[in-house]
C-alpha cells in the first residue's frame, strides 16, 4: 500500500482548519510538513498557531518546520520554499489550501475584502505552484492539491457572493491550466472540495453555531489522502468531491465525521444538492 511516509508537503495556511488536519494524516504516516502559515502568536478568535500545530504533528509522528508565510509575499513564499528543501531534500506535495472568504454582494464587499481574496486565493495558489513545480518536477510521485470548488455555472453561485465565487473558481481554473500544463511532465494538479459544510474555526467566527450543521475536517484530510496516495499520472485533472473520493475508497457510514450525531450536514457551496 502506498503510504506518505518520508514525503515533504508543503501546506498554506495549516495552522488550523482543513489545512492542519491534512498534515496530521500525513504525519501519521512520517511525513515531513512544512507549515507555511501566518499565525504565529495566538489569536483569541482562532486558536492555534504554526507553533501549535507543529507540536501537534510531531506528536502524530511526522517531522514538521513552521515558517510565518503570507503567501501574497513572493520573497517569503521563496524563502520558505527554499527552506523546506533545504530541511527535507525537496518537496512532493503542494498543498494550496490558504483562503479568504466574504460571501458578500457587490454593494457589500469592500475593495479591500475584494482584494483580499483575490491575493490569497487566486494569486497565492498560483505563487505557490509556481515556485514548488521545479521541485515538484523532481519529485517521485509529485501533487499539487487545491482547495476549491468543481466549476459549476450555475448563476446561483454567482448572485449572492459573485467576488468569492470569481476567487473560488479562478482557483479550480489554474487547477485544470496546470493539469494540462504538466500533464507529461507527470505532475498531479487536481481540486478537492467538500460536499457538506465543514466545521472549521474560521466558519465558527463567522457565523456560530454553523459548524454544528457540518462534518469535521477530518473527511477532508482522509479525502486528501486518497487522492495523494494514488499514481500522480493517472490522478491529475480532475474536480474531486470529499464524500465521493472516500465512497470509491470503500467508505460507506459518514456518520462518525458529523460534528452532531445523527443531524444531516448542510450541503456546501457550490454543489448541488
Amino acid at each position: 500500500m502506498t503510504t506518505l511516509a518520508g514525503k515533504t508537503l508543503f501546506i498554506s495556511g495549516a495552522s488550523r482548519g482543513i489545512g492542519k488536519e491534512i498534515a496530521l494524516r500525513a504525519a501519521r504516516d512520517g511525513a515531513n510538513i512544512v507549515i507555511a502559515a501566518k499565525t504565529a502568536e495566538p489569536n483569541p478568535r482562532l486558536p492555534g498557531t504554526i507553533y501549535t500545530a507543529a507540536a501537534e504533528i510531531e506528536a502524530a509522528g511526522g517531522h514538521a518546520l513552521p515558517l510565518m508565510v503570507d503567501i501574497r509575499d513572493d520573497e517569503a513564499v521563496q524563502s520558505a520554499v527554499a527552506e523546506a528543501v533545504a530541511r527535507f531534500g525537496g518537496i512532493d506535495i503542494l498543498i494550496n489550501n490558504a483562503s479568504a472568504i466574504a460571501i458578500t454582494g457587490t454593494l457589500d464587499t469592500p475593495m479591500k475584502r475584494y482584494d483580499l481574496m483575490m491575493d490569497i486565493n487566486v494569486r497565492g495558489t498560483f505563487l505557490c505552484s509556481q515556485t514548488c513545480l521545479p521541485h515538484l518536477q523532481r519529485a517521485a510521485n509529485p501533487h499539487i492539491l487545491v482547495l476549491s470548488p468543481p466549476l459549476n455555472m450555475a448563476p446561483k453561485w454567482f448572485a449572492e457572493h459573485p467576488a468569492y465565487t470569481v476567487s473560488k473558481y479562478s482557483m479550480s481554473m489554474l487547477a485544470m491550466g496546470m493539469a494540462e500544463e504538466f500533464r507529461t511532465a507527470g505532475v498531479a494538479v487536481n481540486a478537492l472540495w467538500p460536499r457538506t459544510l465543514i466545521a472549521t474555526a474560521a466558519l465558527q467566527v463567522a457565523n456560530a453555531g454553523l459548524g454544528e450543521w457540518g462534518r469535521t475536517p477530518q473527511i477532508m484530510a482522509d479525502a486528501a489522502y486518497a487522492i495523494l496516495t494514488r499514481p500522480s499520472r493517472t490522478t491529475t485533472g480532475q474536480f474531486f468531491i470529499d464524500e465521493d473520493v472516500l465512497r470509491a475508497e470503500g467508505v460507506t457510514d459518514f456518520e462518525p465525521y458529523l460534528v452532531t450525531p445523527g443531524r444531516e450536514p448542510i450541503i456546501d457551496l457550490f454543489v448541488d444538492g
